[in-house]
């Protein structure tokens, strides 16, 4: 279609005359116009968030990233022969994942289908992701149905990805830079992206719900174990503690009541004793659910793991909100500083974040922030060298965060004291590599005192219990071909000092994935370490990595570079003993 007829078109439905355009593309033009006060003529680029904005849309969406990435790449091979792009955009609409063909990589950039493009409806107009985020339900945007005429040649077919309370956390967009003209011949990406989207909400509730019951159910016995349509979770008096897009549908198709926090017997003619008949070792075909309805539906349960030592897992790891959720794996002392800053999240209290350099620091601030109230700005700067802060007077309320605050000369010491005086809608986060009594020798009393109202101390990463989570999460943002350590790199990993931390990690990986070549990486791929070992004698450092390695000897001596006999001696010299 001519940009004209695109445009006269777009006016025709504006003064209510047919066109025979879905009322989906219909509403939405009518939006882009009266609420938005776009112009279809004019070809807007396609708007892309700054790299800074990027990584903080990224870490929020973390989890989600980590959970839906094997299933993406799977389903990208399935698409790629076709020139299809895959896109995760968050609620927000900015794509904070991308699977595309790299030969096409210019193309797909000024087209929007990459990473950091934001498809939100009042920014980019009638688009998938964006009538997808407005609507909660699966759409296809074909050529002329974008209200942008940048975006008239893209064929984009997107599906919602909700959390396991219902809401709508992600959207999953399958799109072509060009397609047939037809808009019938999208009718496969639709059937694609639909059953991605719902593999990925099962692939969040079985991660986020471990420790509960889990029912899945399908219409026909065939697919249920490898495959299911819908799922539930459930506590142990049979309460819905979360569910899939699918349950809701299978469930409660007429959209009477909610089922979180009703009871599955509410539902299905059941109850939570007939769970354990339900599991694997009985024929697919013989595990009938019936619905209050009469409907018949095939189910399979999943028993909570580890369920005797559940209350105490809870403990450890309590429900942390946004990218607070998703900052560490299994690591009580994490868990117990992670939940501290989620309590101090949405107060206004200064914090004082403690840690070796390549901690993550500036992380943990980030996902501070994003707890707090929301439509704050995230204002970052960097302490060595600061001179002029006048730029920060006209800066939004929100977060300042101040990295590396132990490097502020006198000087630029008083002139933040002024600045915060100025500016009380600035809530302080700092960062700093030095102790906090060391700190106070370096500030000046009034400054020291303003910032550090509560101090947070990020351990080393040789001291992190879960660095065999954080290996497996930094090795999936790397690579789209499922990389994995030979068992020797692994520990080769897991023996090492890290005197630069997560952030010397990283870039090991990095070289290895580079230097490998291929999926597998093993010892010769590994580089140098740029640092010797340094020997661990304190007392209270022993400790900490001995918890650490789960007081495993062989491993502790592997990290230390020494003999078992060696790490035997130094326990017994600093009295330490194992946990009960």
């Amino acid at each position: 279609m001519r940009d004209i007829d695109h445009v006269t078109e777009i006016d025709r439905v504006l003064r209510g005359q047919e066109t025979g355009r879905d009322r989906v593309v219909a509403d939405s033009w009518r939006r882009c116009v009266e609420s938005y006060g776009m112009d279809p003529a004019r070809p807007d680029p396609a708007h892309i968030v700054t790299e800074t904005e990027l990584r903080a849309h990224r870490e929020q969406a973390e989890r989600l990233i980590a959970t839906a990435r094997s299933g993406l790449h799977a389903l990208f091979r399935q698409v790629a022969g076709q020139n299809y792009v895959l896109l995760l955009a968050d609620a927000k609409g900015v794509c904070v994942d991308f699977f595309g063909d790299p030969r096409f990589e210019d193309d797909l950039r000024q087209a929007g289908l990459y990473l950091g493009s934001d498809w939100s409806e009042d920014l980019a107009g009638t688009c998938g992701v964006g009538s997808c985020l407005i609507t909660g339900q699966p759409v296809t945007i074909h050529q002329s149905d974008h209200f942008g005429l940048a975006h008239t040649p893209l064929s984009c077919t997107a599906a919602p990805i909700r959390d396991t309370r219902g809401e709508l956390t992600a959207v999953l967009d399958i799109s072509l830079l060009r397609s047939p003209s037809p808009k019938s011949s999208q009718n496969l990406a639709m059937s694609l992206v639909t059953a991605a989207a719902r593999r990925v909400e099962m692939a969040n509730l079985m991660a986020m719900t471990r420790r509960d019951w889990v029912l899945r159910f399908s219409t026909s016995p065939e697919f249920l174990e490898v495959d299911p349509e819908a799922a539930v979770a459930l506590d142990g008096s049979g309460r819905i503690l979360g569910m899939t897009t699918g349950a809701q549908r299978a469930l409660d198709p007429e959209g009477t009541g909610a089922l979180i926090g009703t009871h599955i017997d509410d539902w299905i003619e059941m109850s939570v004793d007939d769970l354990p008949d339900l599991m694997r070792g009985r024929p697919t075909e013989d595990r009938v659910l019936r619905h209050k309805d009469g409907r018949g539906l095939f189910g399979h349960a999943i028993a909570p793991q580890s369920p005797h030592s559940a209350a105490a897992l809870r403990r450890q790891e309590p429900d942390l909100p946004g990218a607070l959720g998703s900052f560490a794996g299994s690591d009580p002392a994490l868990a117990r500083l992670l939940g501290r800053a989620a309590r101090l999240a949405t107060t206004p209290v200064p914090l004082l974040v403690v840690g070796e350099t390549g901690t993550g620091k500036e992380k943990l601030a980030r996902a501070i922030h994003v707890c707090g109230p929301q439509g704050r700005g995230f204002h970052a700067l960097r302490c060595a060298g600061l001179s002029d802060l006048a730029a920060l007077d006209e800066a939004t309320a929100g977060t300042l965060f101040l990295r590396g605050i132990e490097d502020l000369t006198p000087e630029a010491q008083g002139r933040l004291l002024a600045l915060l005086d100025r500016r009380g809608d600035l809530r302080v986060i700092a960062a700093t590599r030095a102790a906090p009594p060391a700190l106070a020798d370096i500030l000046r009393d009034d400054l020291f005192h303003r910032i550090a109202g509560a101090t947070l101390s990020l351990p080393p990463l040789r001291h992190r219990a879960d660095f065999d989570w954080l290996l497996e999460r930094l090795l999936r943002r790397r690579s789209a071909d499922d990389a994995r350590l030979t068992p020797a790199a692994r520990a080769e990993l897991k023996s090492r000092d890290w005197p630069g931390n997560i952030r010397e990690l990283e870039r090991a990986l990095d070289v290895a994935l580079a230097v490998a070549g291929g999926p597998v990486i093993d010892l010769p791929d590994l580089p140098d370490p740029p640092c010797a070992a340094v020997p661990e004698d304190r007392a209270e450092d022993l400790e900490a990595l001995l918890n650490a390695c789960g007081w495993n000897m062989a491993q502790a001596a592997r990290r230390l570079g020494v003999n078992r006999s060696t790490v035997l001696r130094r326990i017994r010299k600093a009295g330490l003993t194992p946990p009960a």
